[in-house]
């Protein structure tokens, strides 16, 4: 593959790649020209767009300290706390520009979570993990493709840990071993990006136990491999996609990730692909590791997407001549302040983030994980109000198709009037786009993309520092 740069060298590097793509029932030939997938391929080649404007250049680019090569971004392996920042602004940047997810983070993420975790297998086991995956990674900062980071098991029955499922498939796993390589089975669920990635990085869902050895897998697999299948999730309304225009309220970056399941059936994957096999007692910390990673980012994004809607529902306001009233300026406020407040916490665990024994950075774990807490309560507080601001017009409005309609457009240009000199039109194609942005495909990513509030929460009881706390509240009181 030559070094993807700009828009045409993604779109034509997809078009190669070829992936078994299924999307409601029926195999996909070129996602590059479904419009089920043009608008999260539009999102994610920002990524590839923004690293040629001179203007975003600082934040769209790195220096690889692998080659001393410029190097787009999101192949970067951070290595500073001005690294980590600039992460967290860029994620912002690219939001501005699609009001969307542009689905590279999670490889990002993955790569990041690999270097620092392998290291450190080396380290103890005498492995060569590591100087495989610096390897694999020059490939990719030099043709800068797109990765998915393969996580998320379906699990299955989640009582029961992966080497005691009734099928071992519901957890990714290795079937077979030879000199050659290792045979893989298993899926990988709710894959953001992953029908327009180039290849999957595979890592382990869960700490694991020593019997379940052939699940804790770090490999790196093409996704045009023999065996690996994928099945394109539904969207809230993602019909709309179909037709295109005003209906889908953000018609040329669509709304979340355009996630796939992946399936690996008996897919074969060479040793210099494999980056951990059976070392279980790491399983936990990769895990731990790339859910930091992951979180941290999401001040970043949502704070990003936050900021059009905050602009749409300004935009919404004056055009129904609600603007002026206290209740909406108090409303408008709030929402920024929540924004602001995500961006904060992205930022805040960037900058106490510390050097891991790789070399890599890597952001404050317990505010990574609030700031992601924080994002599964905020994001539907700033949806609520939104739907507040906007009013119930978000639930009946009529199509597209109606408003042009002979017969019944002159009706919906009527009824559909706001302030004099606003034109229908504007005001439906204003409002379409919040009811997209606060739709609930929007909300569930939010409330469980890069880990539940649940997982938050233990977190927490891991990092909160209770013991030190206590200490220091029983010195206070007295307490002997």
């Amino acid at each position: 593959m030559k070094t993807i740069r700009t828009k045409e060298d993604y779109l034509q590097s997809l078009r190669e790649l070829g992936s078994v793509i299924y999307f409601n029932g029926q195999r996909v030939a070129d996602i590059t020209t479904h419009p089920a997938f043009i608008p999260h391929i539009n999102a994610a080649a920002k990524t590839y767009e923004l690293a040629q404007r001179p203007e975003s250049e600082d934040l769209a680019t790195a220096i690889s300290h692998l080659t001393g090569k410029r190097i787009n971004r999101f192949t970067h392996i951070h290595q500073s706390v001005e690294d980590l920042i600039k992460k967290v602004q860029l994620l912002r940047l690219i939001a501005h520009e699609t009001g969307s997810c542009f689905q590279r983070c999670v490889g990002w993420d993955a790569m990041n979570a690999t270097y620092m975790t392998t290291y450190e297998i080396d380290q103890k086991h005498g492995t060569q993990y590591h100087a495989r995956f610096v390897e694999f990674l020059k490939r990719i900062q030099s043709e800068n493709f797109m990765l998915v980071g393969g996580m998320t098991d379906p699990k299955g029955d989640r009582s029961l840990p992966p080497a005691q499922q009734e099928d071992l498939d519901l957890f990714t796993h290795v079937v077979e071993k030879n000199d050659k390589g290792i045979v893989i089975r298993g899926a990988k669920a709710h894959q953001t990006g992953g029908a327009n990635s180039h290849e999957i990085l595979l890592m382990p869902t869960q700490a694991m136990r020593p019997d379940d050895a052939d699940f804790a897998l770090v490999a790196a697999v093409p996704l045009n491999a023999p065996g690996v299948v994928q099945i394109f999730g539904r969207q809230t309304n993602d019909e709309r996609k179909l037709t295109g225009g005003m209906d889908a309220g953000n018609p040329d970056y669509g709304l979340v990730g355009g996630e796939t399941l992946i399936v690996f059936e008996n897919v074969f994957v060479p040793w210099e692909r494999v980056f951990m096999l059976g070392e279980t007692e790491f399983a936990g910390l990769l895990v731990e590791r790339f859910a930091t990673l992951h979180r941290q980012n999401y001040g970043g994004c949502k704070g990003g997407v936050s900021d059009i809607l905050v602009g749409a529902c300004a935009l919404a306001s004056e055009m129904q001549g609600s603007a002026k009233a206290s209740h909406v300026k108090e409303k408008l406020a709030e929402m920024m302040h929540l924004a602001e407040t995500l961006y904060a916490g992205s930022v805040a665990c960037s900058a106490m983030g510390s050097k891991t024994a790789s070399g890599a950075f890597y952001p404050d774990p317990l505010l990574a994980n609030c700031t992601k807490h924080n994002v599964t309560r905020h994001i539907y507080e700033i949806a609520r109000l939104a739907h507040d601001v906007a009013g119930g017009i978000l639930a009946t409005m009529p199509s597209e198709k109606d408003l042009n309609s002979p017969e019944v457009g002159g009706y919906v240009r009527k009824y559909m009037a706001g302030v004099k000199g606003v034109s229908p039109e504007n005001r439906m194609r204003i409002l379409r786009l919040i009811e997209n942005m606060t739709s609930g495909t929007a909300l569930v990513e939010s409330m469980h993309g890069a880990g539940s509030p649940q997982t938050q929460k233990v977190m927490y009881g891991r990092l909160g520092k209770m013991d030190m706390k206590k200490k220091m509240a029983a010195k206070l009181a007295g307490v002997q």
